[in-house]
């Protein structure tokens, strides 16, 4: 069934409603669907690079959009599926503590699943279940979905079909590799 919904998608990049098309999979990617929008944006942009930039904003958009969905599944299912479980069970308080821990990273949390290969739609939902602040949680992800799909708009804009093979098999890579310095950056200043 992946494979099927991969295909469609790629197929997808030569339609006239592409943009549309695109804004579609980028909005359910960030809560429900497996496949991301890179997989359309790769041979839209390689397609016509002079829209490269508009591309990656419809993109983001759309995905943050998506986010709020995402956000919005985490806070209403949860109250009224999975709290009344944790009660039945004794673990509302665990569940408090795990909501304070989270929102104290949420802003980190948001950012690396953006612009990683982490699923965003799990931080998205986490986000809602946590009652993440929700100013915090839509400026992080579109700092997260631009920053990620404006890099791989530039780098496809620039170099063109040469650099597509190291974005789809290394650019989550080099994200994740950003991430932890970043992070080890911090924790060294911190620390030290």
């Amino acid at each position: 069934m992946i494979r099927r919904l991969y295909d469609w998608t790629m197929s997808q990049a030569q339609s006239p409603y592409a943009l549309w098309v695109l804004a579609g999979v980028a909005f359910v990617e960030s809560s429900v669907f497996p496949i991301p929008p890179d997989v359309l944006m790769i041979p839209m942009i390689l397609a016509a690079p002079h829209r490269a930039f508009l591309i990656a904003f419809i993109a983001t958009l759309a995905s943050v959009a998506g986010g709020m969905l995402g956000y919005a599944i985490g806070a209403f299912f949860f109250d009224t599926v999975g709290q009344p479980i944790l009660e039945a069970l004794g673990k509302e308080d665990a569940m408090a503590e795990f909501n304070t821990r989270f929102n104290g990273v949420g802003f980190w949390a948001v950012l690396i699943a953006g612009i990683t290969p982490f699923p965003y739609k799990v931080i998205t939902i986490m986000s809602g279940w946590t009652a993440m602040p929700l100013a915090t949680f839509v400026v992080t992800s579109i700092i997260a979905r631009a920053l990620r799909f404006f890099i791989v708009a530039a780098l496809l804009r620039h170099f063109g079909a040469p650099i597509r093979d190291f974005i789809e098999r290394r650019l989550g890579l080099v994200f994740t590799a950003f991430v932890v310095l970043l992070i080890g950056g911090f924790l060294v200043v911190r620390y030290l």
